[in-house]
């Protein structure tokens, strides 16, 4: 890419992102709550720059849950040197969710049962978890803020209804944004962060470009689940949701969460249920790196459970601090 062309690209993204942010500010809510909507939890350790922060999930070779490890079974390496663990929490931290709906056209038939099972995972969250809920068409609409009442919660899925096309990047960009206000303005607490994204193909109208966006998710701190809802029928998959299909599972993997692609509306209760679980079974786990280079760079992160025939997932790496 020459550097004319790479300039091109970057006044592009800046055009997109800025016509993007005046979008979603003209939806928002013309008065803040009358009362704070997060419910205050004991800090149980202050995330410095510094830290490397990382939520594991441990499985054994039956896809179950291990919830009884110590910080001695975990061996963390960045860029294949070993770490030394400084936090350790098994407890379950609270959860800081988006719950992003796609509700274009071509989920119309389907809309009223991915619903029913919104409803049923928001009903699983607990009283010290906030979330908010986001549905994507042509558009980006926040259509509940960040809060613990899960009434509020769900008459905002049920409100949504099917129409447009699919911006499913923006809607993933605004999740992540979303996210970084809501820690940036209670930097007091720890909450593990994670986009729980429901869609039924690929993205046809966003501003935003597939890469840009990844970029965002691997440098933020959150755990991205997709559930990529095939055609049902039998038929191949089209060339679109091949594309879509391979978007979802690579923001997925990045980021530390995991890709979901069921076949039929009817099966989502159980994918929820499944997400619901695994919010609720994982490790964090902390180190300060040993290399000192404050280069921006990206360093590759390998999570090992010493001594057990148990599968460890976590993001794929971070990006280094920079020197300001």
């Amino acid at each position: 890419m020459t550097p004319s062309s790479r300039w091109l690209r970057s006044a592009v993204v800046i055009a997109a992102i800025a016509a993007l942010e005046i979008i979603v500010g003209a939806q928002a809510p013309s008065q803040a709550p009358a009362a704070p909507q997060i419910p205050r939890q004991p800090t149980p350790f202050r995330a410095g720059i510094e830290l490397v922060s990382l939520n594991v999930t441990v499985t054994d070779g039956m896809a179950r849950y291990v919830t009884n490890l110590e910080q001695e079974d975990f061996s963390v390496f960045e860029d294949g040197v070993k770490q030394d663990v400084t936090f350790f929490n098994k407890t379950n931290l609270p959860i800081a969710l988006a719950l992003m709906i796609d509700t274009s056209a071509s989920m119309d038939t389907k809309l009223a049962t991915a619903q029913e099972a919104a409803v049923g995972f928001v009903r699983k969250l607990r009283t010290q978890d906030v979330a908010e809920i986001i549905d994507f068409d042509s558009r980006v609409t926040i259509a509940a803020p960040f809060t613990a009442d899960a009434n509020e919660l769900e008459q905002a899925i049920r409100k949504t209804s099917a129409g447009g096309s699919t911006s499913l990047y923006n809607a993933i960009y605004i999740a992540l944004k979303d996210l970084k206000k809501l820690v940036a303005k209670n930097v007091e607490e720890i909450r593990r962060r994670a986009i729980v994204v429901l869609s039924d193909g690929e993205d046809t109208s966003s501003l935003l470009p597939f890469e840009e966006v990844l970029d965002l998710a691997k440098r933020s701190e959150t755990a991205i689940y997709t559930i990529g809802l095939r055609s049902g029928d039998g038929s191949t998959e089209s060339k679109g949701f091949r594309e879509a299909e391979f978007a979802l599972r690579q923001f997925a993997q990045e980021t530390g969460g995991r890709a979901f692609f069921p076949n039929q509306a009817v099966e989502l209760a159980k994918v929820y249920g499944q997400i619901s679980d695994e919010l609720s079974s994982q490790y964090t786990v902390g180190y300060t790196s040993r290399n000192p280079r404050r280069d921006g760079a990206w360093r590759r992160i390998v999570v090992r459970i010493n001594g057990q025939q148990v599968t460890a997932r976590t993001k794929q790496g971070y990006f280094a601090p920079t020197s300001h």
